[in-house]
């Protein structure tokens, strides 16, 4: 059985975090600074500025998500903060029609984003980083814990587009379905 380990993406840990998000998907081009940057940024940003900009949030602190580890080797990523932080959220629909908490509120963290390397796909990692998120949120003071999922029983989904979670791995983890904004989109919450 492989061993999982985790820990928070610090600068320490920088290449292990772009092997992480250079296992296939888009988390290359993406750098995990979707959930952190308007529209308008995103669109007039390159993947070397976004991967600039990651550098630079990992370098200042505190980690915006943990790299999960199979057998030593960087598997997967996954974002995990305050919900404030991740500038995004406060814009989106889904989480503005689905929250039942303030948007400004420092104590509501968010996992928005997932990455795992195809090599370790359909083995549960994208669970355990989840677990792992729960307990760095947990650890640091968060009061309760969202997420955005793809509730995939709707309708079919990519692969890409499952970056945000699958609604039933969240269910799974104990979220409770808070709203579903869309056909397609979940809003869960978990009280740490």
């Amino acid at each position: 059985m492989a061993e999982i380990t985790m820990t928070p993406a610090t600068t320490a840990q920088w290449n292990d975090v772009q092997s992480a998000l250079t296992g296939g998907g888009d988390g290359r081009s993406c750098q995990c600074m979707w959930p952190v940057l308007s529209n308008a940024d995103w669109r007039t940003t390159t993947v070397d500025e976004r991967e600039r900009m990651l550098r630079d949030e990992i370098d200042a602190g505190p980690p915006p998500g943990l790299v999960a580890y199979v057998d030593g080797a960087p598997a997967g990523w996954v974002r995990v903060g305050p919900r404030p932080t991740q500038q995004r959220l406060g814009r989106s629909r889904i989480v503005k029609t689905g929250t039942a908490e303030p948007l400004d509120d420092d104590s509501v963290w968010a996992v928005s984003c997932f990455s795992v390397r195809r090599e370790h796909r359909r083995q549960g990692l994208v669970g355990e980083l989840l677990q792992g998120a729960i307990r760095y949120a947990r650890e640091r003071g968060a009061r309760v814990l969202e997420a955005y999922p793809i509730d995939v029983a709707a309708g079919k989904t990519s692969s890409n587009a499952l970056f945000v979670g699958s609604l039933s791995t969240f269910q799974e983890a104990g979220f409770d379905l808070i709203a579903h904004p869309t056909e397609t989109r979940a809003v869960v919450s978990l009280t740490l």
